[in-house]
């Protein structure tokens, strides 16, 4: 009785993660020594290209501000490297139908209530570039794709956590192969 429980718990816990994930990768010049880089500015020609509102902009920018101050780097006139973003999105509709009536089996002249429920999703992808100063050469990419709310609270802390998730992932750490 006591497993059920914790497979209850384990599950539950499961499907909570599952309905708030966010899915990041990320790719890098393995050439480049990130130990090196101190200080960063934000790239506005890209940003500026950036096909959102000015309001997300603004969330994502300080999001990534406040992402790369807590991992110690530097935000300054004279930067190592540069940030620049770049967003995706797709709408994601589900149709769900529910039919049941008076009769068994499929029929043509099927006379019981129908009733179709539409919602719809859309999953936001962000993409933060890193671009060495001296070489003007993209050195790192990372992406976060999660849906977005529409609530003005929830979706800052939805960019925020993709943000969170995709700056966790920098500077790439070499991983031990054995």
């Amino acid at each position: 009785m006591k497993a059920l429980k914790l497979l209850g718990l384990f599950t539950f816990i499961a499907l909570l993660s599952a309905c708030s994930s966010v899915k990041v990768a990320t790719d890098y010049d393995k050439e480049v020594d990130f130990e090196t880089y101190e200080s960063f500015a934000f790239y506005k020609p890209g940003i500026d290209e950036a096909k959102i509102s000015d309001l997300d902009k603004k969330r994502i920018l300080r999001a990534i501000d406040l992402e790369l101050t807590a991992e110690g780097f530097t935000k300054t006139e004279e930067p190592d490297f540069l940030i620049s973003i770049f967003t995706e999105s797709r709408e994601e509709i589900n149709v769900y139908q529910n039919n049941y009536g008076y009769t068994w089996g499929w029929s043509p002249y099927y006379y019981g209530h129908q009733h179709n429920t539409v919602t719809s999703n859309t999953e936001g992808t962000l993409y933060i570039d890193v671009i060495d100063t001296e070489t003007n050469q993209l050195i790192w990419q990372g992406m976060g794709s999660g849906f977005l709310e529409s609530d003005i609270d929830k979706k800052n802390e939805r960019i925020n956590e993709i943000v969170h998730e995709i700056i966790a992932q920098f500077p790439p750490q070499e991983k031990d192969e054995k």
